[in-house]
Protein backbone atom coordinates (compact mmCIF):
# COMPACT_ATOMS: atom_id res chain seq x y z
CA UNK A 1 0.00 0.00 0.00
CA UNK A 2 1.24 3.18 -1.12
CA UNK A 3 0.92 5.01 3.00
CA UNK A 4 3.62 1.63 3.93
CA UNK A 5 6.19 2.69 0.70
CA UNK A 6 5.78 6.89 1.77
CA UNK A 7 5.53 5.98 5.36
CA UNK A 8 2.69 7.82 6.05
CA UNK A 9 0.16 7.75 8.90
CA UNK A 10 -3.14 7.51 6.99
CA UNK A 11 -4.78 7.95 3.70
CA UNK A 12 -4.33 11.12 2.67
CA UNK A 13 -6.69 11.03 -0.40
CA UNK A 14 -9.02 9.01 1.23
CA UNK A 15 -12.85 9.93 -0.05
CA UNK A 16 -15.06 9.56 2.99
CA UNK A 17 -15.77 13.13 4.32
CA UNK A 18 -13.06 13.91 7.49
CA UNK A 19 -12.90 17.26 9.20
CA UNK A 20 -9.54 16.41 9.84
CA UNK A 21 -8.72 17.06 6.53
CA UNK A 22 -10.89 20.48 6.15
CA UNK A 23 -9.58 22.96 3.60
CA UNK A 24 -10.21 26.23 3.14
CA UNK A 25 -10.35 27.07 -0.27
CA UNK A 26 -11.81 30.49 -1.36
CA UNK A 27 -15.00 28.95 -2.01
CA UNK A 28 -15.06 27.14 1.18
CA UNK A 29 -14.17 29.94 3.65
CA UNK A 30 -17.16 32.32 1.82
CA UNK A 31 -19.20 29.23 2.75
CA UNK A 32 -18.28 29.36 6.23
CA UNK A 33 -18.72 33.09 6.59
CA UNK A 34 -22.10 32.47 5.44
CA UNK A 35 -23.00 30.10 8.22
CA UNK A 36 -21.41 31.55 11.08
CA UNK A 37 -23.66 34.69 9.71
CA UNK A 38 -26.75 32.16 10.32
CA UNK A 39 -26.12 30.61 13.46
CA UNK A 40 -25.77 34.16 14.47
CA UNK A 41 -28.67 35.01 13.47
CA UNK A 42 -30.32 31.85 14.93
CA UNK A 43 -33.37 31.85 13.40
CA UNK A 44 -34.45 30.27 9.64
CA UNK A 45 -33.13 28.34 6.92
CA UNK A 46 -29.54 28.63 5.48
CA UNK A 47 -28.89 27.27 1.81
CA UNK A 48 -25.66 25.93 0.94
CA UNK A 49 -25.19 24.07 -2.51
CA UNK A 50 -22.55 22.47 -4.62
CA UNK A 51 -21.65 20.13 -7.88
CA UNK A 52 -21.17 16.87 -7.06
CA UNK A 53 -17.67 16.06 -4.76
CA UNK A 54 -17.46 19.85 -4.29
CA UNK A 55 -17.02 19.22 -0.55
CA UNK A 56 -20.33 20.24 1.09
CA UNK A 57 -20.13 16.96 3.42
CA UNK A 58 -16.89 18.11 4.80
CA UNK A 59 -17.92 21.57 5.12
CA UNK A 60 -20.18 20.75 7.67
CA UNK A 61 -18.59 17.95 9.22
CA UNK A 62 -15.63 20.80 10.07
CA UNK A 63 -18.36 23.28 11.53
CA UNK A 64 -20.22 20.53 13.43
CA UNK A 65 -16.79 19.47 14.86
CA UNK A 66 -16.31 23.53 16.09
CA UNK A 67 -19.63 23.55 17.34
CA UNK A 68 -19.76 24.26 21.36
CA UNK A 69 -22.46 20.86 22.22
CA UNK A 70 -23.58 23.02 25.72
CA UNK A 71 -24.40 26.26 23.67
CA UNK A 72 -25.70 23.92 20.51
CA UNK A 73 -27.62 20.65 20.05
CA UNK A 74 -26.36 20.35 15.93
CA UNK A 75 -28.08 17.09 14.63
CA UNK A 76 -27.71 15.93 10.64
CA UNK A 77 -29.72 13.87 8.27
CA UNK A 78 -29.53 12.47 4.98
CA UNK A 79 -32.68 13.33 3.26
CA UNK A 80 -34.12 11.20 0.14
CA UNK A 81 -37.54 11.46 -1.41
CA UNK A 82 -40.10 10.98 1.46
CA UNK A 83 -43.15 12.53 2.32
CA UNK A 84 -43.53 14.98 5.40
CA UNK A 85 -44.12 12.56 7.98
CA UNK A 86 -41.28 10.76 7.38
CA UNK A 87 -39.40 13.74 7.11
CA UNK A 88 -40.42 14.74 10.48
CA UNK A 89 -39.93 11.51 12.22
CA UNK A 90 -36.53 11.33 10.71
CA UNK A 91 -35.71 14.61 12.08
CA UNK A 92 -37.13 13.36 15.68
CA UNK A 93 -34.99 10.69 15.50
CA UNK A 94 -31.63 12.72 14.89
CA UNK A 95 -32.48 14.40 18.07
CA UNK A 96 -32.94 11.38 19.90
CA UNK A 97 -36.62 11.51 20.34
CA UNK A 98 -39.15 7.86 20.07
CA UNK A 99 -41.88 8.38 17.43
CA UNK A 100 -42.73 4.99 17.39
CA UNK A 101 -46.81 4.43 17.46
CA UNK A 102 -47.97 7.53 17.36
CA UNK A 103 -49.35 9.72 14.92
CA UNK A 104 -47.86 12.99 12.78
CA UNK A 105 -49.11 15.74 15.50
CA UNK A 106 -48.06 13.69 18.38
CA UNK A 107 -44.58 13.71 16.40
CA UNK A 108 -44.81 17.49 16.32
CA UNK A 109 -45.70 18.10 19.55
CA UNK A 110 -42.99 16.26 21.38
CA UNK A 111 -40.08 17.80 18.99
CA UNK A 112 -41.57 21.13 19.89
CA UNK A 113 -41.08 19.96 23.21
CA UNK A 114 -38.27 18.87 23.11
CA UNK A 115 -36.82 22.01 21.75
CA UNK A 116 -38.34 23.39 24.49
CA UNK A 117 -36.49 21.89 26.81
CA UNK A 118 -33.54 22.39 25.33
CA UNK A 119 -33.71 26.06 25.01
CA UNK A 120 -34.15 26.43 28.80
CA UNK A 121 -30.84 24.53 29.60
CA UNK A 122 -29.53 27.58 27.20
CA UNK A 123 -29.26 25.44 24.02
CA UNK A 124 -30.65 26.24 20.51
CA UNK A 125 -31.49 23.18 18.24
CA UNK A 126 -29.92 23.15 14.92
CA UNK A 127 -30.95 20.56 11.97
CA UNK A 128 -28.80 20.06 9.12
CA UNK A 129 -30.39 18.67 5.90
CA UNK A 130 -27.86 16.54 3.40
CA UNK A 131 -28.79 15.87 0.23
CA UNK A 132 -31.88 18.61 0.00
CA UNK A 133 -32.16 18.20 -3.41
CA UNK A 134 -34.05 14.67 -2.81
CA UNK A 135 -37.07 16.55 -0.84
CA UNK A 136 -40.23 16.40 -1.83
CA UNK A 137 -42.23 19.48 -1.46
CA UNK A 138 -44.58 18.01 1.19
CA UNK A 139 -40.70 17.28 3.18
CA UNK A 140 -40.00 20.59 2.51
CA UNK A 141 -43.35 21.99 4.01
CA UNK A 142 -42.91 19.69 6.99
CA UNK A 143 -39.72 21.38 7.78
CA UNK A 144 -40.96 24.70 7.59
CA UNK A 145 -43.33 24.11 10.09
CA UNK A 146 -40.66 23.04 12.35
CA UNK A 147 -38.98 26.52 11.93
CA UNK A 148 -42.63 28.38 13.31
CA UNK A 149 -41.67 26.69 17.10
CA UNK A 150 -40.81 29.89 19.07
CA UNK A 151 -40.09 29.89 23.06
CA UNK A 152 -40.63 33.64 24.47
CA UNK A 153 -40.67 35.38 21.23
CA UNK A 154 -37.25 33.31 19.83
CA UNK A 155 -36.98 30.72 17.21
CA UNK A 156 -36.54 27.07 18.51
CA UNK A 157 -34.66 25.63 15.61
CA UNK A 158 -32.43 26.71 12.95
CA UNK A 159 -32.28 24.54 9.55
CA UNK A 160 -29.39 24.31 6.65
CA UNK A 161 -30.17 22.54 3.60
CA UNK A 162 -27.24 21.66 1.52
CA UNK A 163 -28.03 19.87 -1.92
CA UNK A 164 -26.58 20.31 -5.53
CA UNK A 165 -27.11 23.22 -7.69
CA UNK A 166 -30.69 21.77 -8.49
CA UNK A 167 -32.04 22.62 -5.46
CA UNK A 168 -30.72 26.31 -5.36
CA UNK A 169 -32.81 26.50 -9.12
CA UNK A 170 -36.22 24.68 -7.61
CA UNK A 171 -35.82 27.13 -4.75
CA UNK A 172 -35.58 30.32 -6.62
CA UNK A 173 -37.93 29.21 -9.35
CA UNK A 174 -40.80 27.36 -7.68
CA UNK A 175 -44.12 28.93 -6.49
CA UNK A 176 -45.03 26.09 -4.51
CA UNK A 177 -41.67 26.90 -2.51
CA UNK A 178 -42.40 30.94 -1.63
CA UNK A 179 -42.87 30.73 2.29
CA UNK A 180 -39.84 28.63 2.45
CA UNK A 181 -37.99 30.96 0.21
CA UNK A 182 -38.85 33.96 2.47
CA UNK A 183 -37.74 32.51 5.47
CA UNK A 184 -34.02 31.57 4.15
CA UNK A 185 -31.82 34.34 5.16
CA UNK A 186 -28.61 33.35 3.72
CA UNK A 187 -27.65 30.90 0.52
CA UNK A 188 -23.91 30.23 -1.35
CA UNK A 189 -23.10 27.87 -3.95
CA UNK A 190 -19.62 25.85 -3.26
CA UNK A 191 -17.91 26.48 -6.52
CA UNK A 192 -14.54 24.36 -7.64
CA UNK A 193 -11.30 25.44 -6.40
CA UNK A 194 -9.41 27.63 -8.37
CA UNK A 195 -6.30 26.37 -10.55
CA UNK A 196 -3.85 27.90 -7.85
CA UNK A 197 -5.48 26.31 -4.85
CA UNK A 198 -5.10 22.84 -5.96
CA UNK A 199 -1.15 22.04 -5.00
CA UNK A 200 -1.69 24.04 -1.41
CA UNK A 201 -4.98 21.86 -1.33
CA UNK A 202 -2.90 18.45 -1.95
CA UNK A 203 0.00 19.62 0.16
CA UNK A 204 -2.41 20.17 3.17
CA UNK A 205 -3.96 16.41 2.59
CA UNK A 206 -0.25 15.19 2.50
CA UNK A 207 1.16 17.20 5.85
CA UNK A 208 -2.29 16.18 7.96
CA UNK A 209 -0.66 11.98 7.57
CA UNK A 210 3.07 13.30 7.95
CA UNK A 211 4.15 13.89 4.81
CA UNK A 212 7.81 15.29 4.42
CA UNK A 213 8.53 16.25 0.66
CA UNK A 214 8.28 12.23 -0.48
CA UNK A 215 6.51 11.95 -3.12
CA UNK A 216 7.56 14.99 -4.81
CA UNK A 217 4.24 16.66 -7.44
CA UNK A 218 5.71 18.29 -10.19
CA UNK A 219 3.98 21.75 -11.23
CA UNK A 220 2.93 20.53 -14.14
CA UNK A 221 1.55 17.42 -12.34
CA UNK A 222 -0.67 19.70 -10.53
CA UNK A 223 -1.65 21.73 -13.21
CA UNK A 224 -3.12 18.42 -14.79
CA UNK A 225 -4.37 17.56 -12.22
CA UNK A 226 -6.37 20.98 -11.44
CA UNK A 227 -7.76 20.74 -14.94
CA UNK A 228 -8.93 16.99 -15.25
CA UNK A 229 -10.96 17.36 -11.61
CA UNK A 230 -12.01 21.18 -12.59
CA UNK A 231 -11.13 21.62 -9.12
CA UNK A 232 -13.37 19.33 -7.54
CA UNK A 233 -12.13 18.00 -4.44
CA UNK A 234 -13.52 14.86 -4.36
CA UNK A 235 -12.17 14.10 -7.94
CA UNK A 236 -8.55 15.85 -7.43
CA UNK A 237 -8.65 13.03 -4.34
CA UNK A 238 -9.79 10.09 -7.12
CA UNK A 239 -6.40 10.97 -9.44
CA UNK A 240 -4.05 12.26 -6.66
CA UNK A 241 -4.38 8.69 -5.26
CA UNK A 242 -4.44 6.49 -8.15
CA UNK A 243 -0.93 8.59 -8.79
CA UNK A 244 0.49 7.97 -5.59
CA UNK A 245 -0.53 4.19 -5.98
CA UNK A 246 1.24 3.88 -8.84
CA UNK A 247 4.21 6.27 -7.83
CA UNK A 248 4.42 3.35 -5.36
CA UNK A 249 4.03 0.76 -7.60
CA UNK A 250 7.30 1.84 -9.39
CA UNK A 251 9.36 2.90 -6.73
CA UNK A 252 9.04 6.53 -7.99
CA UNK A 253 9.83 9.36 -5.37
CA UNK A 254 8.36 12.02 -8.44
CA UNK A 255 4.45 12.48 -9.64
CA UNK A 256 5.56 14.01 -12.94
CA UNK A 257 2.96 14.99 -16.14
CA UNK A 258 3.59 11.85 -17.76
CA UNK A 259 2.30 9.69 -14.34
CA UNK A 260 -0.75 12.06 -14.53
CA UNK A 261 -1.46 11.66 -17.63
CA UNK A 262 -1.88 7.75 -17.35
CA UNK A 263 -4.00 7.83 -14.48
CA UNK A 264 -6.62 10.57 -15.93
CA UNK A 265 -6.72 8.20 -19.26
CA UNK A 266 -6.94 5.03 -17.10
CA UNK A 267 -9.54 7.01 -15.47
CA UNK A 268 -11.38 7.40 -18.73
CA UNK A 269 -11.01 3.98 -20.04
CA UNK A 270 -13.21 2.50 -17.02
CA UNK A 271 -15.49 5.62 -17.26
CA UNK A 272 -16.39 5.91 -20.99
CA UNK A 273 -18.95 8.61 -19.71
CA UNK A 274 -16.05 11.04 -19.00
CA UNK A 275 -14.36 10.56 -21.91
CA UNK A 276 -17.38 11.71 -23.86
CA UNK A 277 -18.06 14.77 -21.24
CA UNK A 278 -14.11 15.64 -22.11
CA UNK A 279 -12.63 15.04 -25.73
CA UNK A 280 -10.10 17.15 -25.71
CA UNK A 281 -6.81 15.49 -27.60
CA UNK A 282 -3.40 16.61 -26.33
CA UNK A 283 -2.77 18.98 -28.80
CA UNK A 284 -5.62 21.39 -28.10
CA UNK A 285 -5.46 21.06 -24.45
CA UNK A 286 -3.74 24.53 -23.92
CA UNK A 287 -6.85 26.05 -24.98
CA UNK A 288 -8.76 24.41 -22.25
CA UNK A 289 -6.01 25.62 -19.82
CA UNK A 290 -6.84 29.23 -21.09
CA UNK A 291 -10.53 28.70 -20.48
CA UNK A 292 -9.46 27.24 -16.98
CA UNK A 293 -7.54 30.65 -16.26
CA UNK A 294 -10.49 32.85 -17.45
CA UNK A 295 -12.98 31.20 -15.18
CA UNK A 296 -10.26 31.30 -12.13
CA UNK A 297 -10.29 34.76 -13.20
CA UNK A 298 -14.02 35.74 -13.40
CA UNK A 299 -14.47 33.92 -9.95
CA UNK A 300 -11.91 35.60 -8.10
CA UNK A 301 -13.49 38.99 -9.47
CA UNK A 302 -16.98 37.46 -8.27
CA UNK A 303 -15.52 37.06 -5.30
CA UNK A 304 -14.23 40.10 -4.42
CA UNK A 305 -16.82 41.81 -5.39
CA UNK A 306 -19.06 39.75 -3.03
CA UNK A 307 -17.25 40.25 -0.18
CA UNK A 308 -17.72 43.68 -0.06
CA UNK A 309 -21.25 43.13 0.51
CA UNK A 310 -21.58 41.08 3.98
CA UNK A 311 -24.94 39.71 4.51
CA UNK A 312 -27.47 42.61 6.37
CA UNK A 313 -30.57 41.84 6.03
CA UNK A 314 -33.16 39.76 3.09
CA UNK A 315 -32.43 43.08 1.18
CA UNK A 316 -28.93 43.00 0.58
CA UNK A 317 -28.89 39.09 0.33
CA UNK A 318 -31.13 39.91 -2.97
CA UNK A 319 -28.63 41.78 -4.42
CA UNK A 320 -26.36 39.53 -3.77
CA UNK A 321 -27.62 36.60 -5.44
CA UNK A 322 -28.70 38.80 -8.03
CA UNK A 323 -24.93 39.89 -8.75
CA UNK A 324 -23.59 36.14 -8.88
CA UNK A 325 -26.34 35.39 -11.19
CA UNK A 326 -25.37 36.84 -13.41
CA UNK A 327 -21.84 36.49 -13.12
CA UNK A 328 -22.91 33.24 -13.44
CA UNK A 329 -24.72 33.26 -16.75
CA UNK A 330 -21.44 34.79 -17.88
CA UNK A 331 -19.35 31.95 -16.95
CA UNK A 332 -21.77 29.90 -18.55
CA UNK A 333 -21.64 32.14 -22.11
CA UNK A 334 -18.13 31.44 -22.41
CA UNK A 335 -17.98 27.63 -21.48
CA UNK A 336 -20.94 27.30 -24.57
CA UNK A 337 -18.09 29.38 -26.66
CA UNK A 338 -15.08 27.79 -25.77
CA UNK A 339 -16.89 24.15 -25.86
CA UNK A 340 -18.02 25.32 -30.05
CA UNK A 341 -14.52 26.14 -30.46
CA UNK A 342 -12.78 23.16 -28.85
CA UNK A 343 -15.44 20.88 -30.55
CA UNK A 344 -14.88 22.57 -34.23
CA UNK A 345 -10.92 22.12 -33.30
CA UNK A 346 -11.46 18.47 -32.86
CA UNK A 347 -13.64 17.98 -35.92
CA UNK A 348 -10.50 19.76 -38.51
CA UNK A 349 -8.05 17.09 -36.25
CA UNK A 350 -9.97 14.06 -37.06
CA UNK A 351 -10.54 15.58 -40.85
CA UNK A 352 -7.01 16.01 -41.49
CA UNK A 353 -6.09 12.67 -39.76
CA UNK A 354 -8.24 10.56 -41.99
CA UNK A 355 -6.83 12.94 -45.19
CA UNK A 356 -3.54 11.83 -44.05
CA UNK A 357 -4.62 7.94 -43.32
CA UNK A 358 -5.96 8.33 -47.33
CA UNK A 359 -2.89 9.55 -48.59
CA UNK A 360 -1.25 7.20 -47.20
CA UNK A 361 -3.40 3.98 -48.33
CA UNK A 362 -3.36 5.93 -51.88
CA UNK A 363 0.47 6.21 -51.48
Amino acid sequence: MYTSYFKLTGRPFQLTPDPKFYFESATHRKAMSYLGYGLAQGEGFIVITGDIGAGKTTLVAHLMATIDPKRLCAVKIAASEMDGDTALRLAAHAFGIDTDGIDKAHVLSRIEAYMHHQARAGRRSLLIVDEAQTLTYEALEALRILSNFQLGGQPLIQIFLLGQPEFREALTSSRELEQLRQRVIATHHLGPMLPDEVRPYVEHRLKIVGWSGNPQFEPDAIARLAEESRGIPRVVNTLAQAAMERAAETQSGMIDLALVEAVCEARRETSPQLALQNPVPAQIRSISRDVHALRATLSAAAAANEDEMAPQGADRMTQIEARLARIETRLSEQDEMFATILSKMIEWIEEDESLETAANRAA
